[in-house]
C-alpha cells in the first residue's frame, strides 16, 4: 500500500519553478530519503505534502486522501519535523508536549501520559521542568521530533532533522527513528547528508534543480556504479587550484573534489596511479595518497547528479552555522 503517491508535482513562485514535475510513491512502513543540495526542491517538496505549499500543477495523495481536498484529515495522520523548531521558548519540555498534545485534542490524561512516555524514551526526563529556551540544539531537535510523535502518527516528515547539532545528539536521533520505522511508522526524511541516507533509508530520491533524477534503494544505486573504479588521491595541498587543470589533463576520467585536499577519479578502465603522481610532481604538489575506494551512494550521488560530494559537504556546513 502507498502512503505517499505523487505525480507531476509542480511549484511555481512567480515564474521560479522549484519542483518540476516530479514522481514518487512512498510505501507503508517506508523509511524514504529526499537527497540533494540546498536549493533542489527538498523542503518545498515536504511543504506541499503538508498544506503549507499550494500545487502549481499535478496531485499528492497521503493515505488516499488528496493533499488539495483533504488536509484536515491528513494532518491528524502526520508528524512533522520542521528544520527550525515551533515549540515555545517559555514553556517547559513536559508542557511542550502536553500542549500540543491539546492542539491534536488528545484528552488531559492521555497527552500527560504520552508526554511522560516520550520523554523517557527521548531521554529528557532529566530536563522535563526545564524551559525549552535552556535546552541545548541536540535536546531541541529531541524534543522537536518528540513533539512530531505525540499523536501517534503513522507517517512522520523530518526536514534536516541532524543538521548542526552534536555528534552523539545526531546518533541518539539516528536510533530512535530507525527504531520508529521498525515499530512501523513510516519515515519521509529530507538530508544533505549521504552517509545518513545510506545508513536510514530503504529507498532514496536524488534531487536536483526540482527534479528528480533516480529513485532507487541505495544498495542498487550503488550497484549502477560498480562497473567504474574509484581511485581517491590526497596531495599535499589545497585540490581546488589543481581540479580545472587536473580534468583537462585527464579527460577521458572524472574527477571530482570530495575534500580539501583528496580528489576522486572514476573511470571504467583500471587506474594507474604513475601518470597522477607525476603530473603532480610537476607542479610541486606531492601526492600523500593513493588508494582504490568501494562504491557507495556518494559515488552514486555523484555520477547521476553530476555534481561532487563537495556541495553537499559545504551545504552541511551552512546548516551547522
Amino acid at each position: 500500500m502507498s502512503m505517499i503517491e505523487s505525480c507531476g508535482l509542480t511549484k511555481d513562485y512567480d515564474g521560479f519553478v522549484a519542483v518540476r514535475g516530479i514522481d514518487f510513491t512512498v510505501d507503508s512502513g517506508e523509511f524514504f530519503g529526499l537527497l540533494g543540495p540546498n536549493g533542489a526542491g527538498k523542503t518545498t517538496t515536504i511543504n506541499i505534502l503538508i498544506g503549507l505549499a499550494r500545487l502549481s500543477q499535478g496531485r499528492a495523495r497521503i493515505a488516499g486522501l488528496d493533499v488539495g481536498e483533504d488536509m484536515v484529515r491528513i494532518k491528524a495522520q502526520i508528524g512533522v519535523v520542521a528544520d527550525e523548531s515551533n515549540l515555545y521558548d517559555e514553556l517547559s519540555g513536559y508542557d511542550n508536549l502536553c500542549f500540543c498534545g491539546s492542539l491534536y485534542g488528545l484528552s488531559p490524561r492521555l497527552r500527560q501520559q504520552r508526554a511522560d512516555k516520550l520523554l523517557d524514551e527521548f531521554g529528557l526526563s532529566p530536563a522535563r521542568d526545564k524551559k525549552f529556551r535552556a535546552y541545548s540544539r541536540g535536546m531541541k531537535r529531541k524534543l522537536t521530533i518528540a513533539a512530531a510523535l505525540i499523536h501517534e502518527p503513522s507517517l512522520l516528515f523530518l526536514d534536516e532533522p541532524t543538521s548542526g547539532i552534536d555528534v552523539e545528539s545526531v546518533r541518539q536521533i539516528r536510533r530512535m527513528l530507525q527504531s520508529l520505522n521498525n515499530d512501523g511508522v513510516t519515515i519521509f526524511l529530507t538530508t544533505h547528508y549521504i552517509e545518513e541516507a545510506e545508513r536510514l533509508c530503504d529507498r532514496v530520491a536524488l534531487m536536483v534543480k526540482g527534479e528528480i533524477v533516480a529513485t532507487d534503494s541505495p544498495a542498487r544505486l550503488i550497484e549502477a556504479c560498480q562497473h567504474d573504479n574509484v581511485l581517491q588521491l590526497t596531495v599535499d595541498q589545497a585540490a581546488a587550484p589543481f581540479l580545472p587543470a587536473l580534468s583537462q589533463a585527464f579527460p577521458s576520467v572524472h574527477i571530482s573534489e570530495v575534500a580539501e585536499a583528496t580528489f576522486a577519479v572514476t573511470s571504467e578502465e583500471i587506474l594507474d596511479i604513475a601518470p597522477f603522481a607525476l603530473w603532480f610532481g610537476e607542479r610541486c604538489a606531492r601526492l600523500l595518497e593513493a588508494r582504490l575506494v568501494k562504491p557507495s551512494l556518494e559515488t552514486a550521488f555523484v555520477m547521476l547528479t553530476n555534481l561532487d560530494a563537495k556541495s553537499m559537504k559545504k551545504e552541511k556546513e551552512k546548516k551547522g552555522t
